[in-house]
């Protein structure tokens, strides 16, 4: 998008947000006018929420395995205190969610919280908006979880944040279009753009600027953020990017896709022939079979999804990191980086997704040899070359770190660095607590740092042995950073915090971030010399 075009935008938001919000009478209940029908939410606080606005119709029937519709309108105010179903999904101890949510395919929704309950700001501009993706190895999770909470986002940057809810595993990243070709693959992100054109039409009632968008994510969100930087479709439905340990190079090809989904007709014991009875089948039987199949793939193929995005041809043209690599991505700033010690959450876990074991490594080693015959035995020995403890259980967690995390990010970053503002962090902060359980910067623990959300989990350790005010530290001055590459597109802090400087390939600058943060030139240059500038899938 133009300068000229995200101004004027900005100045269409500004003219809609004069009436943005009402509020109500009766309870002060904060009420938009969606394209849909109006939407009450809920004051929390000083900020305004709203809970389960659709924006898609019911995935059901055949909608099922079909790109997302829009919802029907409704005449009344539409009562959105309440998340909508999760996507369906095999629930497990690393997604917590309260026990009274419920599953099903209703589950094209999101929430919005807009500050000073809803009011215009000052200066009568519209605020920046920040769209959320969740992780969960693309099977697991929701927005409904309390550590995406957008409320602190909200109230400290000024911004409007929305959260998205999508389709999972079979329903949102499981191709079934080689068995008919009435099924679409890529779901999940066709989901997540009808989520962007929700926003780019609607935002402007919360307050929000359809101009001014950053699309950030964790882990498989942050992979969606980084395949959705590369699809045609998405081109100017956002403005800035973070991704947060995106898994970029896990991607599928159509050959892949195929025997995956000849897997899932197996297991839930269907002939190809018959593979529309899918559309009618029960849910419950559906997310059964889901279930074995996401949990035997990495136990069979360590390293490997049992469901990703996949090059179709259409939405993704390509893989995302060729894409990155040949300068196609979309021109839009872009915040990259990963944590530390991703793996070792897994291993707390016992979670088959990565691999953590010696075994399990070399398995993934072998695998890539024997599918990928352009990565030469002798390139698989400079990669292990970098890692001397690989027989014992740190060098494995740290080759798979490496191998999901660490490298695509960089592959990543040094294509979108050609064209783009782009910038690296590597997340090494940790509690006493999470150093003395050998979790240390795990995967997906800086999200209560980014949203300001600690406490979130049920008998939360984190600060059982402390270092409460030194984390708050921490987080206060990411959000600074995320909000000002909201609000500006450059990550200062604004508060004397080290001045964290672009990504160049050449230089490699990173800011990692801790107690105190620093800038280092290459922290990681003796891996890039073992892995080389092309990018090796894992998918």
């Amino acid at each position: 998008m133009s300068e000229h075009a995200e101004w004027s935008s900005g100045t269409a938001a500004k003219a809609a947000a004069v009436h943005a919000v009402d509020t109500a009478d009766i309870g002060r209940t904060p009420v938009a006018r969606t394209e849909y029908g109006k939407v009450s939410g809920f004051l929390d606080g000083s900020v305004a929420a709203w809970y389960g606005i659709p924006y898609g119709a019911p995935v059901t029937g055949t909608r099922r395995f079909r790109p997302p519709a829009p919802p029907q309108r409704w005449p009344w105010v539409k009562e959105c205190t309440t998340f909508g179903d999760l996507a369906p999904q095999t629930m497990g101890a690393m997604v917590p969610v309260d026990s009274d949510l419920r599953m099903g395919e209703d589950c094209l929704w999101l929430n919005v919280w807009t500050p000073r309950g809803g009011a215009v700001r000052e200066d009568g501009e519209p605020r920046p908006v920040m769209v959320w993706l969740h992780g969960g190895a693309y099977c697991l999770g929701t927005a409904a979880q309390a550590v995406y909470d957008g409320r602190r986002l909200a109230e400290t940057g000024d911004v409007v944040v929305v959260g998205v809810n999508y389709r999972l595993g079979a329903l949102g990243f499981l191709d079934l279009s080689s068995l008919f070709h009435g099924f679409t693959p890529n779901l999940g992100l066709h989901d997540q753009i009808a989520a962007l054109e929700w926003v780019r039409d609607n935002i402007a009632a919360f307050g929000g600027d359809p101009g001014n968008v950053t699309l950030f994510g964790e882990s498989s969100g942050a992979g969606c953020v980084t395949a959705l930087l590369t699809a045609p479709r998405a081109a100017g439905l956002f403005h800035r990017a973070i991704a947060q340990s995106p898994p970029a190079t896990t991607v599928f090809g159509q050959q892949r896709a195929a025997g995956v989904a000849r897997r899932f007709l197996e297991l839930i014991e269907l002939p190809a022939a018959r593979a529309l009875e899918l559309i009618d089948m029960p849910i419950d039987r559906i997310v059964q079979a889901a279930g074995v199949l996401l949990d035997e793939v990495p136990l069979r193929e360590p390293g490997r999804l049992g469901a990703a995005p996949v090059v179709d041809g259409d939405l993704l043209p390509a893989y995302p990191v060729d894409r990155f690599q040949a300068g196609r991505s979309h021109r839009v700033p872009l915040i990259i980086g990963t944590n530390k010690d991703e793996a070792s959450l897994f291993r707390v876990f016992r979670s088959p997704i990565m691999p953590v074991t010696p075994e399990a490594v070399n398995l993934m080693l072998e695998d890539v040899a024997a599918s990928h015959p352009e990565v030469s035995a002798e390139r698989i020995a400079e990669i292990t070359s970098a890692y001397p403890d690989l027989a014992k259980t740190r060098g494995a967690l740290a080759m798979s770190t490496d191998a999901a995390f660490r490298m695509p990010a960089h592959w990543v970053a040094d294509g979108h660095a050609q064209h783009s503002p782009t910038w690296t962090y590597r997340f090494d902060h940790a509690t006493p607590m999470l150093r003395a359980a050998r979790v240390g910067a795990g995967h997906a623990t800086e999200l209560p740092y980014v949203f300001g959300n600690f406490g979130t989990l049920n008998h939360d350790p984190t600060f059982w042995l402390g270092g409460r005010k030194a984390a708050t530290e921490v987080s206060g001055r990411m959000m600074r950073r995320w909000l000002a590459f909201a609000t500006h597109g450059v990550p200062a802090a604004i508060d004397g915090s080290k001045h964290w400087p672009p990504y160049r390939p050449g230089t490699r600058s990173t800011l990692l971030i801790d107690t105190v943060d620093r800038v280092v030139e290459d922290p990681d240059a003796h891996l890039h010399t073992a892995w080389g500038d092309q990018a090796v899938g894992f998918s």
